[in-house]
């Protein structure tokens, strides 16, 4: 019997010893590798919030270490934690579509015809994130723009690289588009939303579907700080925002390899542009550079890098991410000009701000009519906290509001 107590205090005691580390290591991390600027909505509250993420990421590789399991599947399941609720408003189904599970909200309340449908793509760097994660984002599009949504679980890297996702996310859609009288919605009015690394798939989704015959033509699209172009990483949001929570530069570029090759190898090379040959770069400018950006979005400070040269062995490794099916900003003028009606979201604390005016600019030069929303104090992910109690901010919720309202005027 004292053998046993013995053993429970042991554990007991290396319990309490891995909850301090973790609290130590997590407030030592965020205090020492992040910045917060003072412009950002609610500073001390973003802290907080990411000293739970850096914690989430130590325990994940203490789990790794121990070949327990890997950091990301320990991520995964913290993440997926309590996340999903009940809304007596909504009816919800999780079926599949062409072998893609998928999500579907639909409203309860009787409509006189037929519904808007929205296809959504959940956020996560193409590596963590669930239809569970964005299952309150998801209700509140469905409830308030009395739309039925469809949200995609499509499977994830590094186990299922590039296009495996983007290919789930296309044969759902597809699915929808072919399918959405069934489910209530007018096959002319499906929108295809999404959120961070699913806005990168929602973009790529649009541009597949662009004059494709025999489907109804996507109503429009709705990016929300999207991914659109792994070529330049030092734009000026990524010089600004690179260690703003809560996506970091150096993170960005591990998540584009993961979701490109199943690992992070070349992250030196893709961070500092030697994977894209010079004579490439020159042809991108004109949709890619620094100069598109409007100098207000360049007062927080930008210095235009030096031209790296490509290596070649780097350049065939990663040549997938010049391909629009990862950079939907490089698409050609042909694809781009038929392209829906657009919605983009941004914010000013976030690295991938830029991608977002660059693509805003391509889109307008084309005359797509787009709708803008910056949120002047909001960092990457804020949207996610538009209901989270004490944890919300007003900004997310008007951003929230923003994107219904937009869904409402089509």
């Amino acid at each position: 019997m004292g053998f046993l107590s013995s053993f429970l205090l042991l554990i007991l005691a290396a319990l309490i010893a891995l909850v301090i580390l973790l609290v130590v290591g997590s407030i030592y991390m965020d205090a020492t590798q992040t910045e917060i600027p003072p412009g950002v909505e609610q500073p001390a509250k973003v802290h907080i919030i990411h000293v739970g993420t850096v914690g989430m990421a130590l325990l994940g590789k203490i789990f790794e270490n121990l070949r327990i399991c890997s950091q990301i599947q320990v991520i995964r399941y913290l993440q997926n934690r309590g996340t999903q609720g009940k809304d007596s408003r909504l009816f919800k189904k999780d079926v599949k579509f062409k072998g893609v599970p998928v999500r579907i909200y639909q409203p309860k309340a009787p409509s006189a015809g037929r519904r808007k449908g929205i296809v959504f793509f959940h956020g996560g760097g193409w590596v963590v994130g669930s239809i569970g994660t964005h299952d309150k984002m998801c209700c509140y599009f469905a409830r308030e723009s009395k739309s039925v949504v469809v949200s995609v679980d499509y499977r994830l890297a590094p186990e299922h690289k590039y296009p495996v996702p983007l290919n789930d996310c296309l044969a759902a859609t597809t699915h929808f588009l072919e399918a959405a009288e069934d489910h209530g919605v007018d096959s002319g009015q499906v929108i295809v939303a999404g959120s961070s690394s699913g806005g990168n798939l929602a973009a790529a989704v649009c541009q597949a579907l662009a004059g494709r015959s025999g489907l109804p033509k996507v109503r429009a699209q709705i990016l929300i700080h999207p991914v659109l172009q792994a070529i330049d990483l030092n734009l000026p949001s990524y010089q600004q925002n690179r260690a703003v929570p809560f996506a970091f530069r150096e993170q960005a570029a591990s998540s584009v390899l993961q979701y490109l090759k199943g690992e992070s190898s070349l992250l030196k090379e893709v961070l500092e542009g030697s994977h894209v040959p010079v004579t490439q770069k020159l042809q991108y400018q004109k949709w890619l550079s620094a100069n598109h950006i409007p100098k207000e979005f360049k007062a927080r400070g930008y210095n235009p890098p030096v031209t790296m040269p490509c290596k070649d062995d780097v350049y065939e490794a990663v040549k997938a991410l010049s391909s629009p099916g990862f950079s939907p900003l490089l698409a050609d003028d042909a694809v781009i000009c038929q392209l829906p009606e657009t919605c983009i979201v941004t914010c000013e604390y976030d690295i991938l701000r830029d991608d977002g005016l660059l693509y805003k600019k391509r889109l307008e030069d084309h005359q797509i009519p787009v709708t803008w929303y910056h949120i002047a104090n909001g960092f990457h992910g804020i949207l996610g906290f538009f209901d989270s109690g004490w944890f919300s901010f007003p900004s997310a919720k008007k951003g929230m509001d923003d994107i219904v309202k937009f869904i409402k005027s089509l």
